[in-house]
């Protein structure tokens, strides 16, 4: 299920002047609530994706975490030389929209740094929507090389948040 897929249901929803429905599909599962017939209350969709088994280059599901690293605020290079480096890398990418964090709490150490040795299935940070903190899960093992996103950043669905060699 895409987002325009997703936007259409919500106005489908919103026109049939339903109060709330839950769609639970294989990978993904939506509850979408709008308020009683008065326009005054707003529309709320929360949007949760199940961890599902996939290829080694696919995002783990949900997920958060805080906390920030030097390496971590180095933008992309443009050099086509590590461009060639970087291709034998897995990127593991944001499943969702919302707040990327490296930590679970503020005073706790981030669940991984640079070099940290994963295996499937450990976290390697959160991802906070709609205030819910979703744990991200490494679908590869292998070593961090690079971690691309701030702490405390805004992600986009899809967006590169780790390196990972899988060697």
């Amino acid at each position: 299920m895409d987002i325009k897929e997703i936007q259409s249901l919500i106005k489908f929803v919103a026109k049939s002047g339903a109060s709330e429905v839950k769609l639970e599909m294989e990978d993904i599962k939506i509850t979408i609530r709008t308020g009683s017939s008065d326009s005054s209350t707003p529309e709320t969709t929360i949007v949760q994706q199940i961890p599902v088994a996939q290829a080694p280059t696919a995002a783990a599901p949900v997920a958060q975490a805080p906390a920030a690293a030097p390496e971590s605020a180095a933008p992309a290079s443009s050099d086509s030389k590590k461009a060639d480096d970087d291709s034998k890398y897995i990127t593991v990418k944001s499943p969702i929209i919302g707040t990327f964090y490296r930590k679970p709490s503020p005073d706790k150490p981030p669940f991984v740094e640079v070099g940290s040795t994963i295996k499937q299935g450990d976290v390697l940070c959160v991802i906070e929507a709609m205030k819910l903190f979703n744990d991200i899960e490494s679908e590869v093992s292998g070593k961090i090389v690079k971690i691309l996103v701030d702490d405390s950043s805004p992600v986009e669905f899809d967006q590169p948040l780790f390196l990972v060699d899988p060697s």
